[in-house]
């Protein structure tokens, strides 16, 4: 028998994220991805495990490497500014590749078989981890006076994530960034102001 090819193991997992992205956790066969891979269904095997270990590695790198503008914007100094940089980026994201629009924790599994159950759980946890993050910044700028008495922490991130989310559908049917961008400022225009709020369009 001959030895297992070697390969880059960074550059397999890139190839997989992509194919992933582009059709969902089901919809990706071991064919697509060995051959986006360019390896053989063994070496995938011994690399990574099986296909949802696979899947979870790419979600990780997804996260890591394209939804770093999330951390970013729980940095900027208003709520209004936090939910404008996420709404904008997701835009950009999920416009940015002609073969794989969308988001890949979208496009991932919505609803599936029983078998890619663990799969559909693990896409929730991570979004809801991002809203609980979302939840913590508003809180805080509720606090600050940057949010009216009246608002709702847990709405306002719920309502973000419910506009990218639905952003990134739109996206997977061929919605332009500039119509994305188009819904982020309509959502953006009921955005409540605090005490202290004051902003500039697109920010």
């Amino acid at each position: 028998m001959g030895r297992h090819r070697e390969f880059d193991v960074e550059k397999v997992l890139d190839a997989a994220l992509c194919v992933f992205w582009r059709k969902g956790y089901e919809g990706a066969s071991y064919a697509d991805l060995t051959e986006a891979a360019g390896v053989e269904r063994p070496a995938l095997y011994s690399a990574f495990g099986n296909k949802e270990a696979l899947f979870r590695r790419a979600l990780d790198r997804y996260y890591e490497r394209y939804l770093d503008f999330i951390p970013k914007s729980l940095e900027l100094p208003t709520a209004r500014a936090v939910a404008a940089h996420i709404l904008y980026s997701a835009a950009e994201l999920n416009t940015r590749y002609s073969h794989h629009t969308g988001c890949l924790g979208i496009n991932g599994v919505l609803a599936g078989s029983d078998e890619a159950e663990p799969v559909r759980q693990a896409l929730i946890e991570a979004r809801a981890g991002g809203e609980a993050q979302l939840r913590e910044r508003f809180e805080r700028a509720k606090a600050e006076g940057d949010l009216p008495d009246t608002a709702k922490p847990d709405a306002l991130a719920a309502f973000v994530m419910a506009v990218s989310h639905g952003m990134a559908v739109q996206a997977k049917a061929g919605f332009s960034r500039d119509m994305l961008e188009g819904v982020a400022e309509q959502a953006l225009s009921a955005w409540p102001a605090g005490r202290r709020s004051g902003h500039q369009p697109g920010t």
